[in-house]
C-alpha cells in the first residue's frame, strides 16, 4: 500500500505540473524519518553515487530525486513555484537569477575548504569545475588533424564544406539553459563565436538539447564533432564509449560550476542544509569523484591552466536574462545558424 500510495503521489505531481521531467527514482531510507525532495538537472547515471553516499551519512533520509532540463528547472521553481527542497542544476546564470530574485533561502553552511567564490551571498553553492568541450570523432578526425583552438576549427570547416554538411552538432540554445549560458559566455570572450555560428549555419548544423546525445552521435560516427559540450560528460561516457577525443580548446575554455541552492518552497529544510553541507565536501570525497566523472573545485588548476575561464557568480550572469538582451541574442544567434 505505501508503494501504490507513492506512485499515485508522483503521477499526480507530474500531472500538477508542467516542467518537462526527464527521469524519477526515489530512494526509500532503511530508517525513514523524512523525505528530501530534489529537482537537478544532472543524470541519475552520473548522479547516483553522490545521493547514495549522502544516504549513507543520512540513513533517515529517503529521497525523491527528479531530473529536468536547465530551463525545466527554472521554469518550475520560477514560473510553477513547484515544491522542492533543493535544486542542482548546470546553468549558473538561472540558478543566480533564482536567488537574485528571492527564490532561494540563506544558509551558512559548516566550515568548507572551498574558496569564496563558490558560494554567493549563502544561497547558491557551487561544487563542480567542469569545462565546455569540443567533442570530435575518430572516424573523422586523424590526432594531427583536430582542431586545437577556434581560429582553427573554423579554418577546417570552411576549407571542407561536403565533408562537414550536416555533421556539426551543437546546442539548441533556445532550449537548453546550459547551451544558452555557454553561448553568452563565448561570445564575451571573443569575436570568433559569431563567425563559427555562421560557418556552421551554412554547413547544416545539427542542434541537441543534451550533450549526452551530441556525445554519442559523434562517437557512433552521425557527427564530425560536436561544440560545447559538457566536459564531464564526455569524459564519463568515454570510458565506456570509445570512438571521439575530448579538446578543451587552447585559445579559451569556458568552466562551469555545477550549482545548489534551496528553493523559497522547501519543506524539508534541515534535510536540505545537510544536503548542501554534503555537496560543499565534495572535493574531499575521491571515491565520489571518481564515480562520477564529476571534477571537483580546484582552484589551483586555474593558475595552471590559463586558458581556462572560469564562470564566476555575479550581476554579469544576469545580463544576456534580460528579455531585451535574451531576445536580441537570439535574433543575432538564428541569423547567424538560419534557423526559424
Amino acid at each position: 500500500m505505501r508503494i501504490i500510495g507513492f506512485l499515485i503521489a508522483v503521477l499526480m505531481a507530474g500531472a500538477a505540473h508542467g516542467f518537462e521531467v526527464e527521469d524519477h527514482r526515489h530512494y526509500p531510507a532503511q530508517d525513514e524519518q523524512t523525505v528530501l525532495r530534489v529537482i537537478s538537472t544532472a543524470d541519475l547515471g552520473v548522479f547516483e553515487p553522490v545521493l547514495l553516499a549522502f544516504q549513507t551519512a543520512h540513513p533517515d533520509i529517503s529521497i525523491d530525486y527528479t531530473v529536468t532540463g536547465t530551463s525545466d528547472l527554472m521554469a518550475a521553481i520560477y514560473d510553477e513555484g513547484a515544491s522542492f527542497d533543493v535544486a542542482i542544476s548546470s546553468a549558473m546564470d538561472l540558478q543566480t537569477k533564482l536567488a537574485n530574485d528571492g527564490y532561494a533561502v540563506r544558509y551558512e553552511p559548516t566550515a568548507i575548504d572551498l574558496p569564496e567564490w563558490a558560494n554567493w551571498r549563502d544561497q547558491l553553492f557551487a561544487f563542480t569545475q567542469e569545462p565546455a568541450v569540443l567533442v570530435v570523432s575518430d572516424a573523422f578526425f586523424a590526432l594531427d588533424e583536430t582542431p586545437r583552438n577556434r581560429d582553427e576549427l573554423i579554418a577546417l570547416l570552411r576549407e571542407s564544406p561536403q565533408r562537414f554538411d550536416g555533421k556539426i552538432g551543437t546546442y539548441d540554445v533556445r532550449r537548453s539553459g546550459f547551451g544558452y549560458l555557454m553561448a553568452t559566455q563565448d561570445s564575451r570572450n571573443s569575436e570568433a563565436f559569431w563567425r563559427l555560428m555562421e560557418v556552421m549555419g551554412r554547413l547544416n548544423a545539427r542542434l541537441y538539447c543534451c550533450s549526452s546525445d551530441m556525445i554519442r552521435d559523434v562517437a557512433e560516427g552521425r557527427l564530425a564533432l560536436a561544440y560545447n559540450v559538457l566536459g564531464s560528460y564526455a569524459a564519463a561516457q568515454a570510458a565506456d564509449t570509445p570512438g571521439f577525443q575530448i579538446v578543451e580548446m587552447s585559445d579559451f575554455t569556458n568552466v562551469m560550476s555545477r550549482t545548489a541552492l534551496i528553493p523559497a518552497t522547501v519543506q524539508n529544510e534541515q534535510g536540505a542544509q545537510a544536503m548542501i553541507d554534503f555537496l560543499l565536501a565534495y572535493n574531499q570525497r575521491p571515491d565520489l569523484i571518481d564515480a562520477t566523472g564529476l571534477p571537483a573545485i580546484d582552484s589551483a588548476l586555474f593558475q595552471s591552466n590559463t586558458a581556462l575561464r572560469p564562470i564566476r557568480f555575479g550581476p554579469g550572469l544576469l545580463v544576456f536574462l534580460d528579455q531585451l538582451k535574451r531576445a536580441s541574442f537570439l535574433k543575432n544567434w538564428e541569423s547567424s545558424l538560419e534557423q526559424r
